[in-house]
């Protein structure tokens, strides 16, 4: 997990490694909310949280400067049909992350979305220090998405599933994914349902004395 303040590092495909966003509650007060993998982050920029303040997505200048945050060299263009297949991978990655984060089954049709994405060419990998530039140096919209398809494909599959799941919050149902080594976060944010978990703990703790 990375905090805004701190500079983010590109990862092996040109891509940052940087995930999270701010959010607004309906108190109108701003959080960090890290969902711990950028297809989430993507899936939460309106297709996740019951939310209409957290849509992000209205033009494509939107889905443009998100992209531009997260993806080195994003050439920054973006047609309204880029922004429709955006929203339907967006909404099968929701779909298939809520229905993972609660032991359902995911939407046959949803893992169609995300294949069909996956299939398209990605981001290539780059190795840095060399002195030729082979092939195209921007990212182009369909790369991007397919790159966050193929992410889904890996958090989705047999092996990393369990570590898809819900705020352990009896009133918060956002779902992240686990990247932790110990592999036992159980809050959406430490600095929300954590923060509020231990008032409540302490506060029963006290009135039990």
């Amino acid at each position: 997990m990375q905090h805004p303040e701190t500079p983010a590092t590109t990862g092996p495909s040109g891509t940052s490694d940087a995930t999270g966003q701010w959010f607004t509650s309906h108190t109108s007060r701003r959080w960090w909310f890290d969902s711990g993998a950028r297809a989430l982050d993507f899936a939460y920029t309106g297709a996740m949280g019951n939310n209409p303040a957290w849509e992000k997505l209205h033009t494509p200048g939107d889905l443009a400067s998100w992209l531009d945050e997260r993806f080195d060299a994003s050439d920054g263009t973006v047609t309204e049909r880029d922004l429709t297949d955006a929203r339907g991978l967006r909404e099968a990655i929701a779909s298939i992350a809520s229905a993972l984060s609660v032991d359902a089954t995911p939407d046959p049709q949803q893992i169609d979305v995300i294949n069909l994405f996956a299939a398209t060419p990605d981001v290539p990998p780059r190795l840095a220090g060399g002195g030729m530039k082979a092939g195209r140096t921007t990212v182009r919209t369909g790369q991007a998405l397919s790159t966050m398809a193929r992410e889904a494909v890996f958090l989705f599959g047999a092996e990393q599933h369990e570590r898809i799941r819900e705020c352990a919050a009896d009133d918060c149902a956002l779902v992240f994914y686990d990247e932790s080594r110990s592999n036992n976060r159980r809050w959406c944010s430490m600095q929300r349902c954590g923060n509020r978990a231990k008032v409540r703990s302490h506060r029963a703790r006290n009135a039990a004395r």
